[in-house]
């Protein structure tokens, strides 16, 4: 059962549809359903359907080129000597089909190209040499190995340059797609529940596929994560040698910005990293970005901005968080760290991540969906004249001449908004007002998971924003 992916599946049948040959890229992180969308899309029918294997020479990777010829309806075959004479005998086959349209699907792609085996020159030759001159070819290519992707086929300069018709990369899914998801798979748990999977795991669907009937999320958490034999105990490392054909400059990026929530500036990267400032480090940023485990955006101060480069991979900050050198963890860990701390101060960071990831559910509850806004966040250090300084991670300035200060607060109950936080909340918005340019409203905004217990306080905000309101589509 194919959950979400509307927009996606749209497009993969637009392409469908056309009266031309199409040639489409579908991009996506590890275990986030590239394939399963495809399959289910086109209900597992393909003219030609190949896989590329991984870590494997041109020689074997031909071989199977030719499994899957011979699968496809191929009578007899040989084993090409190169990917050009591949590609021939590809379309020696397509020209044997009698269907409207010819959907070639071919998963993990970047595998297939092994050292010196010129298989860029021959897709490119394919694409442009026979597909494009018809009008009957649907070209899926497809690979967890973004980066891959993105230099060999969107940056390239040659036969394939801007020959990509349709491009769509899968993101995570939201809350109320993994509640959609829970459902399917009859798991028995409620929004508090799902938004502890979120934290943990974020909107990747394979993760959640492994969770288990019959076992609270925390007992689940611990037989993934903390069991030595968990399924996603070692995830980490697979991770990154899928996306990155060499991995070890992205996980050093990965691994230094783990260290500050916040993120870092370019320059913290190459101090604090010891990375190395050229363009390779340009590249590994923009991959990580357009991977989905980085977020740029801008952090604004009274006299600067700064461009900031966070990591918001969930499922990578818990494993530094909790795994990541550690040599001895009990088996029961997240269990017995209930209501402890460590465990509380991490869900109440892991909270903002996932409003970070909801800004379109954010703006719907605030009814300015169709407002045009900008998102960044602001800080301002201790003065001596205008007072104690202030930080605001998520605020929203709106066309309509409104910003909105966004506090996020994790609680597992109605949030009682304190004395503390009404004096904190006073102070930033006339520090706040201070940097405007233009008269604007300030209004403070609260995103907690259960809304707020009523009190002297309350009114100390302008906007309220619960969990079922970041679970909508």
């Amino acid at each position: 059962m194919l959950i979400g992916r509307k927009t996606e599946r749209y497009e993969l049948l637009n392409a469908y549809k056309s009266h031309y040959s199409e040639f489409v890229v579908v991009t996506g992180r590890r275990r986030i359903g590239k394939t399963f969308l495809v399959r289910e899309t086109f209900d597992y029918q393909f003219a030609f359907q190949h896989s590329g294997l991984a870590n494997q020479n041109t020689r074997s990777q031909l071989r199977e080129f030719r499994q899957s010829l011979l699968k496809c309806g191929m009578k007899k075959c040989r084993v090409p000597v190169d990917w050009f004479d591949a590609f021939f005998l590809l379309s020696e086959l397509l020209d044997q089909q009698n269907s409207k349209k010819k959907v070639v699907f071919i998963d993990e792609l970047p595998w297939m190209d092994a050292p010196r085996s010129n298989f860029v020159s021959a897709l490119e030759h394919f694409w442009n040499g026979y597909a494009s001159s018809r009008k009957d070819i649907l070209l899926i290519i497809c690979g967890s190995a973004t980066s891959w992707m993105i230099n060999n086929v969107f940056r390239n300069h040659g036969g394939l340059h801007n020959r990509v018709t349709y491009r769509i990369h899968l993101a995570p899914f939201t809350l109320h797609e993994c509640e959609q998801y829970a459902k399917s798979l009859q798991l028995d748990i409620n929004r508090h529940a799902i938004l502890e999977c979120y934290m943990v795991m974020g909107g990747v669907p394979f993760y959640w596929s492994l969770l288990e009937r019959g076992k609270s999320i925390a007992q689940n958490i611990d037989s993934l994560f903390f069991s030595p034999m968990g399924k996603l105990h070692y995830e980490y490392a697979e991770l990154y040698h899928s996306l990155f054909k060499n991995p070890e400059p992205y996980v050093k990026v990965v691994s230094t910005l783990g260290i500050k929530r916040m993120g870092m500036t370019r320059e913290e990267i190459i101090s604090e990293g010891n990375v190395i400032n050229n363009g390779l480090l340009t590249r590994v940023l923009e991959d990580l970005e357009a991977c989905g485990f980085v977020r740029k955006y801008d952090y604004k101060g009274i006299k600067r901005s700064n461009t900031i480069f966070q990591l918001i991979d969930n499922y990578t900050l818990f494993y530094y968080k909790f795994l990541y050198n550690k040599s001895r963890i009990d088996e029961n860990f997240w269990t017995l760290n209930v209501n402890t701390p460590v465990r509380n101060t991490w869900e109440g960071l892991a909270f903002e991540r996932i409003c970070f990831a909801h800004i379109r559910q954010i703006k719907q509850a605030l009814g300015i969906s169709g407002v045009s806004t900008q998102i960044y966040s602001w800080r301002i250090k201790d003065d001596p004249v205008y007072g104690k300084g202030a930080q605001v991670d998520m605020v929203i300035e709106r066309a309509d001449q409104i910003v909105n200060l966004c506090e996020m607060k994790f609680s597992s109950a109605e949030y009682a908004i304190s004395k503390s936080d009404d004096e904190n909340w006073r102070n930033k918005c006339m520090r706040f007002g201070e940097t405007l340019k233009g008269r604007k409203a300030i209004h403070v905004t609260l995103i907690t998971p259960y809304g707020i217990k009523e009190n002297m306080y309350q009114y100390s905000i302008q906007n309220v924003i619960s969990s079922d309101d970041l679970f909508k589509e």
